[in-house]
């Protein structure tokens, strides 16, 4: 086994057959503190950059995938002389550009879920590009149970799901289950939990054994061009598609199965 491993007390993270999977810390809720968004942030920018990097997986282990944002550390700042208002904006605007991030890497991105995601912590599955679940998993946009309103993690989840499912979420506070994500595209597939770990690893490995060049235009063109309109998206991935056809490695590919 190709790997390596480093820990600190906010994310684990190890690289095995091309594949970084970052295990969030601060069990058991892996709360999205300023420190946790920051680490999240550095690491998923590195592995851009890292050449034996071909995927990412974002897992947070147990009842509890992410509680969203650390409400004692907001609570904390309730004190400063502002209540808090420069602190929120520093960590709300860090968060969506880590959440950014995640989506814009280069790499596929996968989010590994065996329990609840809730509020920041749904916004992290939603920004990845992927998100398998166990049939333990749930989901939840709970801010208006707490006199606000998940706006933030919505951008992230108004993207994966139809309107007036997101809408349901925000507007209720409920809890919902993996087959209910399934159906709205929240997630992928939802599989037991005992066979979970196995499939994401192996669908990972796979994906990172792909032409990393091709895999970040495809994805970068992908996000691009659901947001114009039809003439123009064809137009932006013809342009895209002909390059991929041109690459030097897909060329000598060509000649030697084809010529």
């Amino acid at each position: 086994m190709d790997s390596s491993a480093a820990e600190t007390h906010l994310i684990e993270t190890t690289l095995d057959a091309g594949v970084l999977t970052l295990t969030l810390g601060a069990a058991p809720a892996h709360p999205l503190s300023l420190a946790m968004i920051d680490a999240l942030h550095s690491a998923i920018t590195h592995a851009a950059d890292n050449p034996e990097v071909g995927a990412i997986v974002i897992h947070g282990p147990g009842k509890i995938f992410c509680a969203g944002h650390d409400l004692k550390e907001i609570a904390h700042h309730r004190d400063d002389g502002d209540a808090g208002r420069g602190y929120l904006k520093r960590l709300f605007s860090r968060c969506g550009e880590m959440m950014q991030a995640l989506t814009h890497s280069p790499k596929p991105t996968i989010a590994m879920v065996e329990g609840i995601a809730t509020a920041g912590g749904l916004q992290l599955v939603a920004a990845c590009d992927l998100a398998y679940a166990a049939d333990t998993a749930t989901f939840c946009l709970p801010g208006i149970n707490n006199k606000g309103f998940c706006t933030t993690p919505g951008v992230a989840v108004a993207r994966n799901v139809a309107r007036k499912d997101v809408m349901e979420m925000l507007l209720s506070g409920d809890t919902y289950d993996a087959q209910w994500a399934r159906e709205t595209g929240l997630v992928n597939r939802v599989l037991p939990q005992a066979e979970l770990h196995d499939f994401v690893r192996s669908f990972a490995t796979k994906l990172a054994a792909r032409h990393g060049s091709n895999v970040a235009d495809g994805k970068r063109t992908l996000y691009r061009q659901l947001e114009m309109p039809l003439d123009q998206a064809y137009a932006h991935a013809t342009q895209v598609m002909i390059g991929h056809f041109m690459d030097r490695e897909l060329i000598e590919h060509d000649r030697e199965r084809w010529g």
